[in-house]
């Protein structure tokens, strides 16, 4: 069984971007939490800092959107390589 790699970068797009996003707004919320986390996303999303910003929250949404993308891209094409490899 294959990938289909649309819908596999999509969702991962999707679930990784929410899960980041609802960090987000629950450290905004609530003060300090996530805060580790989010100041580890910080260290390799370029321009993010993790204070309390709703622009700093959209922007560390939007890079998590498309590392999301990429990655279940690229999972998907590897999973879909091996399955061709071992028919």
């Amino acid at each position: 069984m294959k990938f289909d790699l649309k819908a596999l970068a999509l969702a991962s797009a999707i679930l990784w971007g929410a899960a980041v996003l609802v960090v987000a707004l629950v450290n905004l919320a609530l003060g300090g939490y996530g805060q580790q986390f989010l100041e580890w996303l910080a260290s390799f999303y370029p321009g993010y800092h993790a204070s309390h910003t709703a622009w700093q929250i959209i922007l560390v949404t939007i890079y998590a959107f498309f590392d999301g993308l990429i990655g279940g891209l690229v999972f998907g094409w590897l999973y879909n390589r091996f399955v061709r490899a071992a028919e």
